[in-house]
């Protein structure tokens, strides 16, 4: 009951059922470096081979990513002559989504494997594979918690983790996510949803089966060139293309508010490096 009140009136007063305003997106941080880089050969530890990695929180959906290389391709046979090969894995933690606690298997699960190939296709968009021909480049993100929009915090994280290993892009790869229902007898268009809206918006819990007049739409673009390299919707849109383009272009601004956040964390991490170079960085040390 005290639920149903809080959203009463936070309908009320315009705003969402987690406080944000419509076109508001969630707290976002991002960490690069968020695993120690080693190249040591013989460690048991999974970071032996870390190139870069990143840490990125939108919300409550957390997202870790790991990237190796690029290094030798394993079989001569799946190598590239003219570019590097792109290896993705997408995996998710027993505890991420909430109220399930059953073991994915990343191999099998349908919705991992099609999360997978679009993080693989909104990464090579951007990524200069033409410089390493017969390498590899891996990338695995380790969804830690899923309170919706893990595919747009997983191409963040993938993004920020490949700028920490020193892989070149034409620009940084940015996702955010929009949607458009009848909430409360008025038509609303919100970014970057969660969990909760992602239900109202397709009604379920992922992705199709929504009413005819909601659309739920995640974006990836590369906002200092304009450049829209990912753009799933699954619904049905009755009002035809205009209704796309007014959820699209909502979908843009999100992300050029997602590209602010992660500028500011790669400015933080250039800027402590540069103080390290100096010898004017501070090390803490953690009591054990």
């Amino acid at each position: 009951m005290a639920s149903n009140r809080r959203t009463d009136i936070l309908s009320l007063i315009h705003l969402r059922s987690d406080g944000r305003r419509p076109n508001e997106i969630r707290h976002m941080s991002c960490h690069l470096g968020a695993l120690p880089s080693t190249t040591a050969s013989g460690s048991a530890l999974p970071t032996s081979s870390c190139s870069g990695s990143s840490l990125v929180s939108m919300g409550l959906t957390q997202v870790l990513c790991v990237v190796r290389g690029p290094c030798d391709v394993g079989r001569r046979s799946d190598e590239l002559p003219d570019r590097a090969t792109l290896e993705v894995n997408m995996r998710t933690t027993p505890f991420s989504p909430p109220g399930d606690r059953r073991n994915v298997n990343p191999t099998t699960d349908r919705r991992l494997i099609e999360q997978s190939h679009l993080l693989q296709k909104a990464l090579s968009a951007s990524i200069l594979l033409h410089l390493y021909p017969k390498s590899k480049i891996s990338v695995t993100v380790m969804v830690l918690a899923d309170d919706g929009g893990r595919l747009e915090a997983s191409i963040n994280a993938a993004t920020l983790a490949l700028m920490d290993a020193g892989v070149p892009l034409k620009d940084m790869v940015c996702a955010c996510s929009a949607g458009r229902w009848n909430a409360g007898g008025s038509d609303e268009i919100v970014v970057d949803l969660n969990r909760r809206e992602i239900q109202a918006a397709t009604g379920t819990g992922g992705g199709g089966g929504g009413t005819s007049d909601t659309i739920y739409l995640p974006v990836a673009t590369m906002p200092q060139r304009g450049t829209i390299v990912l753009a799933q919707c699954e619904s049905r849109l009755s009002e035809g293309a205009e209704a796309f383009g007014e959820v699209l272009e909502a979908a843009m601004i999100g992300c050029q508010m997602v590209m602010e956040v992660m500028a500011a964390a790669v400015r933080d991490k250039g800027a402590g490096l540069w103080k390290a170079k100096e010898g004017k960085a501070t090390i803490m040390l953690d009591d054990w």
